[in-house]
């Protein structure tokens, strides 16, 4: 029993071949994770308040990609509510040539 080589320690060894353990600096303890709570960036309080209008190119920019996409709202932080007029705002925007269809 004492003559045991690398092959018959099977799955109890998962260090190198001595047995030894390596340290591992990624394995020292983590800070528990928390999540902020998104707050929509147009409802803000402490903003003025933001006019959505297909006629504010600057702000409706924001939200779409480079290749004219609309930003999903999760990747924005936008409520529901205000996720609906940006989309209708950018779409009457695109409408009237003030924005692109696409980009390429």
């Amino acid at each position: 029993m004492e003559n045991r080589n690398s092959e018959n320690l099977g799955s109890r060894d998962r260090g190198n071949q001595n047995g030894d353990r390596q340290f591992n600096p990624s394995q020292q303890r983590k800070r528990p994770f928390y999540f902020r709570k998104k707050v929509c960036k147009i409802c803000h309080k402490d903003l003025p308040s933001i006019d959505i209008d297909y006629k504010n190119v600057g702000l409706l920019k924001r939200f779409i990609t480079e290749k004219g996409k609309i930003v999903p709202r999760r990747l924005t932080g936008v409520c529901a509510k205000h996720q609906r007029t940006l989309t209708k705002a950018i779409k009457q925007a695109r409408t009237v040539a003030l924005l692109p269809f696409t980009q390429l």
